[in-house]
């Protein structure tokens, strides 16, 4: 599946049914998943069934079936050429995102 057109409630619940294979692959049940995750199985089962979690749900099933290092270059800038590598050193000090100017009319 492709996400660049899915809607975010689809790339959920994809995303939700690949844990859900690696839970499996592993043999554990949800139970064993909640109680190892430190969460509880309404939020493994919610989670599983469509996808709805929170972020920090997310990450504890992921860390908890040995995945997070797939988690490693999620979103990563990708430096193409030598003015996208400047680009990307003076986003990495930056604190906040610039203003927008007004134009003058």
């Amino acid at each position: 599946m492709t996400f660049m057109l899915s809607l975010s409630s689809e790339i959920q619940a994809a995303l939700a049914q690949r844990l859900r294979v690696h839970r499996l692959a592993q043999s554990l049940t949800q139970a064993e998943l909640a109680s190892k995750s430190g969460l509880s199985l309404g939020a493994v089962r919610k989670f599983e069934r469509d996808g709805q979690s929170s972020l920090e749900t997310f990450v504890r099933v992921v860390q908890t079936l040995g995945l997070a290092s797939e988690l490693d270059t999620l979103f990563e800038y990708r430096k193409t050429s030598i003015a996208q590598m400047a680009i990307a050193e003076s986003a990495s000090q930056r604190q906040r995102a610039p203003r927008k100017r007004k134009m003058k009319p």
